[in-house]
């Protein structure tokens, strides 16, 4: 359960809390992302904190890093559990994330949120990577990305399942890998725009740490029982 975290991928705050109570004990967090973010602002963020969920603010930074550094410690503010960074950022830009997030907790004495790395977005492959000049192919550009920002001091990275037993061969055992794009098994979803996608037994099977999953459960008719169903899938693997 506790592997589980649900994108509260919704136009408004009154959509995520009702959504929120209603998975709240069957998951083991929520993401805040862009959409949400943009129309709530910090204060859903701070709602949901208050009633004690796990929230992974999900807005990848990607700025020279002072700015970072200054979004990351309002972040931090907040209470989030965790939140990432564009790993293609750069070695300074993650390390200042990092050291901003550090700076934060020691200076409001709350636990330090933790910060990951976004690699490669689930949304391009090789032929969408090749049109912006990257010429890498997804796998070897997401275990670049991920070694950069292990060096840089960050906590994992997010990550396609496709690439989590390379990045979690190379980066060992306590790196964290979230991995969003899960479709399949549990995780049923109609057309989207995920072209690296996996089921939620084969992530776990794969290495990942957490899972992310939006409209498989916000979309279904019953989201506690379709995330209930996602969490037993990925129990039995």
């Amino acid at each position: 359960m506790d592997r589980l975290l649900i994108a509260l991928d919704v136009p408004a705050a009154a959509a995520a809390t009702l959504l929120a109570d209603r998975l709240r004990g069957a998951v083991g967090g929520f993401k805040i992302g862009k959409q949400l973010f943009t129309a709530a602002g910090p204060d859903v963020v701070r709602a949901l904190v208050e009633r004690g969920d796990r929230v992974f603010l999900d807005l990848k930074y990607h700025d020279i890093p002072n700015t970072v550094a200054g979004a990351v410690a309002s972040a931090a503010g907040l209470g989030v559990w965790m939140l990432n960074v564009h790993a293609s950022g750069g070695s300074a830009m993650m390390a200042a994330a990092r050291g901003a997030a550090d700076e934060t907790a020691e200076r409001t004495g709350s636990g330090r949120p933790l910060v990951i790395g976004v690699t490669v977005l689930t949304s391009l492959d090789a032929a969408g990577l090749a049109e912006v000049g990257i010429d890498r192919p997804p796998d070897k550009l997401a275990l670049r990305l991920a070694r950069l920002a292990q060096d840089a001091g960050l906590d994992g990275v997010v990550a396609s399942a496709r690439e989590t037993p390379g990045i979690r061969a190379a980066c060992g055992p306590e790196f964290l890998i979230v991995t969003p794009g899960i479709r399949g098994g549990a995780a049923v979803a109609g057309a989207d725009d995920q072209r690296r996608a996996m089921s939620p037994a084969d992530a776990i099977a794969a290495g990942s740490s957490y899972l992310v999953v939006g409209r498989p459960v916000t979309a279904a008719a019953d989201p506690r029982a379709a995330a209930e169903a996602i969490v037993r899938e990925m129990e039995a693997s």
